[in-house]
């Protein structure tokens, strides 16, 4: 299978690579690929489990209750987490639940306050 990305103008999937080009045999389109991998990476966008978009900052709900790896502590559904950073990884978020600490949680167990 190959990795490369899809053209940006027809979505064809049948792109190549020449040198530090890519290019788009159906409708001859070509493009840098570091261009395409920059637009790859600014396009992520984290949501949470309704699928609302979140940013750094918002305040969001935990619905579902989940155990700590390593310890006996569980945060409970309806946790309020405040102040929450947006990261790249496993972990979605990294923040600070009062009584536990930092730790980092998926965006997929969250829901926007």
């Amino acid at each position: 299978m190959s990795t490369l990305p899809a053209c940006p103008q027809c979505q064809s999937a049948y792109t190549y690579e020449d040198g530090a080009q890519l290019i788009c045999p159906e409708c001859g389109h070509e493009w840098q690929a570091q261009a395409a991998e920059a637009t790859a990476e600014a396009e992520r966008v984290i949501k949470d489990a309704v699928g609302n978009v979140l940013q750094d900052g918002d305040t969001v709900t935990v619905i579902k209750d989940l155990k700590i790896k390593g310890s006996s502590l569980v945060v409970k559904v309806g946790t309020k987490v405040k102040n929450i950073r947006l990261t790249d990884g496993d972990h979605d978020i990294d923040c600070k639940i009062d009584g536990i600490g930092a730790m980092g949680l998926k965006s997929e167990f969250v829901k926007k306050a």
